[in-house]
Parts: C-alpha cells; structure tokens; sequence
C-alpha cells in the first residue's frame, strides 16, 4: 500500500494570513476554552512556519550580498 503524499508547506503570505486570522478570533475571546487552546498552538506553528521562511530568505539575501563584497550600495528608488 503507498502511503499518501505530504502536502507541500504552506506559502509564506498563507501562513502569514492564517496567522492573522487566528489571532483576530483569539482577541473577540468568545471562543471556548479548548478552541481557544488549539487555536493558540495553530498560531504558534504558524509564527514557527514564517520565522523560518523569513530566516532562509535573509540567508539567501546574505549569501547574495556577501557574494559581492566589493559592490557599492545602490539607493533604493521609490518611484
């Protein structure tokens, strides 16, 4: 028997915006107390799930620049 596939992890922005919407219904606070709970661990798997995004892109951002030591800062254009 195959064993089924796991699902791939979720993105980054669905993380984010499941996060946000944990923590909207955490703070009505009418939600039971083992919803509440269960929600709360959601919210911190989901703040594990982005930190760890965000640390591999500043990672790659590190190997990139340090692949360059030698390069000017270019500014930032905002238009």
């Amino acid at each position: 028997m195959k064993k089924p596939a796991n699902p791939p992890p979720p993105s980054f922005e669905q993380s984010l915006a499941e996060l946000e919407g944990v923590v909207a219904a955490l703070e009505q606070g009418d939600m039971p107390l083992e919803d509440a709970l269960a929600a709360f661990e959601r919210g911190i798997g989901l703040t594990r799930i982005c930190q760890q995004t965000l640390e591999t892109a500043e990672q790659r951002v590190r190997i990139l620049t340090d692949a360059r030591p030698d390069a000017e800062p270019e500014p930032f254009d905002t238009k």
